[in-house]
């Protein structure tokens, strides 16, 4: 029988080369794979004899069966380990990658009698870990870098020598997150005579040097999707490659700041019955949406599941499993829950604000139209962010534009007059717009996201100050004529003008907050509002 799924190849896995266990066939028919995904086919074989592979391959491909089932079949040449003998160690930039993955990975590991498996995640207490291993004993190490480095400097019980594979799963997020020293640590105790795979849907200079440090001579696999452009000229079409699923349809909307909450709603609405996910800048953003959104009687019948890395881990795994056993509801989260997650039905994603990081922008969108079926996704963008539109499409993203809705509704006045009535709405709603305020400043794309309104004031803000400090050196001088004694002022460093920079920003951003906070009790009205704060080209 052929295969009906785009996203599959003809190849079944017991076609592979060379082939693989009967137990793992079984536990693959269990779980009801049969034919093959691109990265899996190629993949597969490479692991399975030896091969040193980096993976770079598009967001929803299959990624993690990829590296789970040679795992499992070269675990099964090796001779039967002892309690504390780590046979594999794989590490992914997440708590919820790393549980994924241990969930992925049990019927699999299941298939063999004298084989371990331990999942090491923060969130818990480390000792709790520690105890577990030295009476169970663990032979495949699951975790994030944090702990499973805590883990072998704590452990000495833990032997290595005999290790086979390392898999570095999202690997150029390990890097951005700021794990590079303790992966470099965990590299240092493992044997160089292993097999290494990395995994990546992007490839930066880091990960390249990542692979050229802990690989050797690599097999590169890339996997791309394929998307179809008509072409205006003609009636001819071109095949382009694409960073994205092949059954994604990724849309645009630019819209002004103060219609972005009712677009909001309206898509809300008309997506009722479906599985949505947003994405929010910071945390703060989650935790005020995810207070303000339930408050609106045209959501009362809406399952609203807030998620994000401040959170108890027991919180963010309720909140994930609540989230995965719906047929319908939204997620309200950050980017902890944009990479790798493979959560069932999600039918769109709706990008409330841009990624500070560009490269996650594929991530997130990746949440849906997961292994061959089909998805949409939306991101808000404001007028003076359409170059983000450019960039995205150079970066092999393609997507297109779509126009407000009519019909959304003006819940503004209804989202001011909760603040009105409820202090935590109200202090969730300051600490989201600083936090928000502070990310966008520190967006990686600087050169499309800038606070034109702030600069404008800014700007001003620095003339006022160069003539007072111009009058104030004017009458310095006048006193060192007077008064020969007077020390000369020496020019500023560099790092004394950038510190004296943030310094100012710091300044800035709390006498905003402040002015915000008299905003909402009444002190100011919104044009006092925005003439102190330089934004009266706003309203």
């Amino acid at each position: 029988m052929a295969n009906p799924n785009k996203a599959l190849t003809s190849a079944r896995f017991s076609d592979l080369t060379p082939p693989l266990s009967q137990p793992v066939l079984e536990a693959l028919t269990r779980e009801g794979f049969e034919f093959c995904t691109p990265v899996q086919a190629a993949t597969i074989p490479l692991l399975c004899s030896y091969k040193d592979v980096a993976v770079d391959a598009a967001t929803g491909s299959g990624k993690t069966l990829a590296f789970v089932v040679p795992i499992v079949e070269i675990l099964r040449r090796a001779s039967a380990p002892k309690p504390h003998q780590v046979m594999g160690v794989i590490i992914s930039p997440t708590r919820e990658l790393s549980s994924q993955i241990f969930k992925v990975a049990e019927p699999f590991i299941s298939t063999l009698p004298n084989v371990r498996p331990m999942l090491l995640v923060g969130g818990a207490e480390v000792k709790a870990d520690v105890t577990k291993i030295e009476v169970e004993g663990a032979n495949l190490l699951i975790g994030t870098p944090g702990r499973l480095n805590d883990i072998m400097e704590r452990m000495d019980i833990l032997d290595f020598r005999s290790l086979e594979i390392l898999i570095l799963d999202e690997a150029d997020r390990l890097l951005d997150m700021g794990f590079q020293k303790q992966i470099n640590s965990i590299i240092s105790r493992l044997p160089k005579l292993r097999r290494t795979g990395l995994f990546s849907a992007t490839q930066t200079e880091a990960v390249e040097e990542l692979s050229k440090a802990g690989l050797r001579n690599p097999v590169r696999v890339e996997v791309r999707a394929e998307v179809k452009r008509s072409n205006e000229s003609s009636s001819s079409q071109q095949i382009t490659s694409a960073r994205t699923p092949s059954g994604l349809h990724i849309e645009y909307l630019e819209c002004e700041a103060d219609k972005k909450p009712s677009q909001l709603i309206d898509l809300l609405v008309k997506n009722k019955t479906g599985k949505l996910i947003i994405y929010f800048m910071t945390c703060a953003c989650v935790d005020y949406w995810g207070t303000v959104l339930p408050r609106l009687s045209v959501l009362k019948d809406f399952s609203l599941i807030s998620l994000h890395g401040k959170m108890k881990q027991a919180a963010r795994e309720k909140a994930l499993a609540l989230f995965t056993s719906l047929s319908s509801g939204v997620l309200l989260c950050t980017d902890v829950a944009a990479r790798g997650l493979d959560i069932p039905g999600v039918d769109c994603i709706i990008q409330y604000d841009p990624p500070q990081d560009p490269n996650v922008f594929v991530h997130r969108v990746g949440r849906t139209a997961r292994m061959g079926r089909q998805g949409s996704a939306i991101v808000f963008l404001l007028p003076k962010e359409e170059a983000y539109i450019e960039f995205l499409r150079l970066r092999r993203v393609p997507l297109e534009g779509t126009n407000c809705s009519d019909e959304a509704p003006d819940i503004i006045p209804k989202i001011r007059a909760a603040a009105k009535g409820d202090r935590d709405i109200m202090e969730k709603g300051l600490r989201a717009f600083v936090s928000y305020i502070r990310a966008y400043k520190e967006h990686h794309c600087s050169f499309i996201f800038r606070d034109k309104s702030r600069e404008k004031q800014r700007k001003k803000n620095l003339e006022a100050k160069r003539a007072a400090k111009e009058l104030e050196q004017k009458q310095k001088k006048r006193k060192a004529v007077s008064n020969p004694t007077t020390p000369v002022m020496r020019k500023k460093t560099a790092k004394q003008r950038r510190a004296a920079q943030s310094a100012e920003d710091a300044d800035e951003l709390a006498n905003e907050y402040r002015l915000l906070k008299k905003l909402k009790k009444g002190k100011i009205d919104e044009n006092q509002y925005a003439k102190l704060t330089g934004t009266e080209d706003l309203l």
